[in-house]
């Protein structure tokens, strides 16, 4: 098969005149009309941190593209700022951006028939919202991680957003003073990189790794890095090559694969938004993958990693320990990895761990060896009931009591809990539940970090529960269940609490239930009223018309 597989449509033929005309006006000359084209896919931005070093690696995938004998194409892709718009309406916008960089990903490619695409992203969205748009195309692709931020410092603590976060709920409950805050601010966040814990964006790095989609050791890497910068321009020649080899993403993309992914996340104690994110990668490949399949990757694979944000380490540790091929390399020892899969480079996974130890350092604490887990199984958990039948997604690293019955202290958005938090009306033994905040009720499904965060300040962490239809940031940690299905705004049984009843969340059984009677939830629901749209123009109203459940990944072209 001709390298120029798709993009000869453009290139060849007396008719194809004007289309060569315009690409020699980009900088093609005679002898590049046969070349692969190939789309970079830049997410460069100065919105965020997280994508303010992407421009220079955009620069060295074009080097390695050419160098391996295609023609690289750079396009933009935009990208959302999930810890600046945090706790606004802005942040509404966040899993939107996921199919929004999805669909233009997409466009983009197609539109111009590429031959194949190299995607750079950094902040939480543009990783899912890159391989949605690969596994749906499939063409042979990569994705480059933007790089890690280097953990903040301050007093001999290693800082992370979370860090200004969590400050604030301390502040406002009297636990810290005001200079202290102002120092927090000022060095969680030192420079180009996405959050450094692993949050989101470094879960999401990590697995795309473990999947076989990103070069090994990539996934850690600091943002500011050289070794960043050569990574991505050594993706940009593999890429090259798989298109010579006819390596697509639904080569990499299987069900095995994915299953190395969720091993990976359990093992490095990844964010709860990794269940939302590769429920609609799967859809897009085509992969059966339901919410119960990681319930049972849970019950098999170990928590090695300490990591924040519950744990000591930053992303930077990870890696100097080893990083995900370390993490997988002891996986795959223990039979908990499929070693046939398939990755980007033609190689299997087993024959690219050929050369990692078996076992990680043990001056390093970092990642634990097999037999001294930090916990037994996995830490993300699915729980179902009365208020959650399609199901709900619970993350059990760092909760001391996994089980709690308390009365329901109800909020109908995040504001008004975030209030009640700041000024001390919620006290211990309280189940918060923060509603209408789903993909459709939101819409956009926000993520409720300055809530958790402030919660976690005012020392409330292990005694109050939290339950919403919207989700948590990748830096949330404590008794709280995300994702609650069916939503509020369709009428799931999250909508009919009312203050004072009593919730039980028991992680161990993984129950959500509503203790009150089939009978008064009955003549509840005939009083209820579906809410008016929030948004009856733009994007937001759109995605509210397209968009599934949560249970099935929040993906927006099931119905269509």
């Amino acid at each position: 098969m001709a390298e120029n597989w798709r993009s000869r449509i453009i290139t060849e033929g007396i008719q194809r005149t004007p289309n060569r005309a315009m690409l020699r006006a980009v900088g093609f000359g005679d002898e590049d009309f046969n070349k692969p084209i190939v789309g970079v896919a830049s997410a460069y931005s100065t919105i965020t941190p997280c994508n303010m070093g992407i421009a220079t690696l955009a620069s060295r995938a074009e080097a390695g593209i050419r160098a391996a004998g295609g023609m690289p194409q750079l396009f933009g892709t935009i990208t959302v700022s999930d810890g600046i718009s945090m706790g606004t309406e802005g942040m509404k916008y966040s899993l939107v951006s996921r199919d929004v960089i999805a669909d233009s990903i997409e466009t983009a490619c197609n539109a111009q028939s590429m031959d194949g695409v190299l995607a750079i992203g950094g902040c939480d969205k543009n990783m899912p919202g890159a391989m949605i748009a690969m596994a749906r195309m499939n063409i042979p692709a990569i994705f480059v991680y933007g790089g890690t931020i280097k953990p903040g410092h301050w007093q001999g603590q290693d800082l992370t957003v979370v860090s200004a976060f969590e400050a604030v709920g301390q502040f406002s409950a009297g636990k810290m003073d005001e200079a202290t805050l102002h120092a927090i601010e000022h060095h969680a966040c030192p420079g180009a990189g996405s959050c450094g814990g692993m949050f989101t964006a470094n879960t999401m790095s990590s697995a795309f790794e473990a999947m076989g989609m990103s070069l090994m050791y990539s996934s850690t890497m600091a943002a500011e890095d050289e070794e960043k910068a050569d990574s991505t321009e050594l993706a940009g020649k593999v890429l090259v090559e798989a298109i010579r080899k006819d390596i697509r993403p639904r080569d990499i993309i299987t069900r095995k694969s994915i299953e190395n992914a969720l091993s990976v996340i359990m093992a490095i104690g990844g964010s709860t938004n990794a269940v939302l994110h590769f429920l609609a990668i799967a859809h897009s490949a085509e992969v059966p993958l339901t919410i119960d399949d990681f319930e049972t990757i849970r019950q098999r694979v170990p928590v090695l990693c300490d990591l924040k944000p519950s744990g000591q380490y930053v992303t930077t540790d990870l890696h100097r320990a080893g990083g995900i091929p370390q993490v997988m390399k002891m996986l795959l020892n223990a039979g908990l990895l499929h070693g046939d899969c398939l990755t980007i480079t033609g190689e299997t996974i087993a024959e690219r761990l050929r050369d990692v130890p078996d076992r990680p350092d043990p001056n390093q604490e970092v990642i634990r060896p097999l037999e001294r887990p930090l916990y037994a199984t996995g830490h993300l958990t699915i729980l179902k009931g009365n208020l959650a039948t399609e199901g709900a997604v619970a993350k059990l690293s760092g909760v001391k009591h996994p089980q709690i019955t308390g009365p329901a202290r109800v909020f109908d958005s995040e504001e008004a809990c975030l209030e009640a938090i700041l000024s001390g009306k919620i006290n211990p033994g309280d189940v918060i539940v923060i509603r209408y905040e789903g993909p459709v009720g939101g819409p956009g499904m926000r993520e409720m970090l300055a809530p958790t965060s402030a919660i976690i300040g005012a020392g409330l962490g292990d005694s109050v529960g939290l339950i919403t239809d919207g989700r948590f940031s990748g830096g949330t940690y404590g008794m709280v269940v995300g994702h609650v299905a069916p939503e509020a705004a369709v009428g799931g049984t999250i909508a009919l609490v009312e203050e004072g009843d009593l919730i039980t969340i028991d992680a161990q059984r993984r129950l959500l239930q509503l203790n009150v009677s089939e009978e008064e939830l009955a003549a509840r629901r005939a009083k209820w009223q579906p809410p008016a749209p929030r948004y009856t123009r733009g994007v937001l109203a759109k995605y509210t018309k397209l968009v599934s459940s949560s249970s099935l990944g929040a993906v927006t072209d099931r119905f269509v």
